[in-house]
């Protein structure tokens, strides 16, 4: 696996839609922040118009431009490569060669297919070649890669890329388990569902590591 092009840098010509790459068009960062939330209050105002809203109404007036800012600059801000986190990897100087396990992320996403809620956990695991990363980094880069419309697929796989790319080792994984409110809150309404993700690279795909990842994390043998 080439890690010589960074993923935020590949359009989407360069892969299919079932690829570890959001569809962002080349264009996306032409305007800044600011004009951005200008025309998302304007469609937001159509919306709400639209759907019969008073939008005088001291509670709702300010709701465009409040949810044109949490696109633009929390759920959203993702998209921005300029808010992508650091890795700051160091040298595995202590020699630990065994697996570092970060598990218990809190994940909190938006589905590209409805634009509502991805709320779970994301477990994150990696096995040192020579380099290390700090720990609040690796909850960093989920957090990168989950402020986006997202699938949850392809968000696995970003994570497990990303890590596999700073710390130049195949040996990379990430298991997510995750509720989205597609299902919890619309259509089929079933609010006990969640869905579980998963991507091994390098060792992981060796049963025995495998197992005791999922070990660590105390998940079910559904992934051997």
């Amino acid at each position: 696996m080439s890690h010589s092009r960074d993923l935020d840098e590949l359009s989407a010509e360069d892969h299919p839609y079932t690829s570890a790459v959001n569809p962002i068009r080349d264009d996306a960062f032409d305007l800044s922040d600011e004009d951005k939330i200008e025309r998302i209050k304007k469609d937001v105002e159509n919306i709400l118009h639209t759907l019969g809203m008073d939008l005088t109404d001291d509670s709702i007036k300010g709701t465009p431009n409040r949810v044109a800012k949490m696109f633009v600059k929390e759920i959203f801000g993702g998209l921005n490569p300029q808010r992508k986190p650091k890795p700051s990897t160091f040298e595995n100087n202590y020699k630990y060669g065994e697996m570092l396990v970060e598990k218990n992320i809190t994940l909190y996403s938006t589905c590209e297919h409805h634009l509502l809620p991805i709320i779970g956990r994301a477990h994150v695991a990696y096995i040192s070649s020579g380099k290390v990363i700090g720990l609040s980094k690796m909850n960093r880069i989920v957090e990168y890669y989950a402020k986006r419309p997202q699938v949850q697929e392809r968000l696995t796989m970003q994570v497990v890329q990303e890590l596999q790319q700073a710390l130049g080792t195949e040996d990379v994984a990430c298991v997510i388990d995750a509720k989205h409110l597609c299902v919890n809150s619309r259509g089929i309404k079933d609010i006990a569902s969640s869905t579980v993700t998963s991507e091994f690279g390098g060792k992981f795909k060796d049963p025995q590591v495998k197992r005791e990842f999922l070990d660590y994390i105390q998940l079910d043998t559904e992934f051997e």
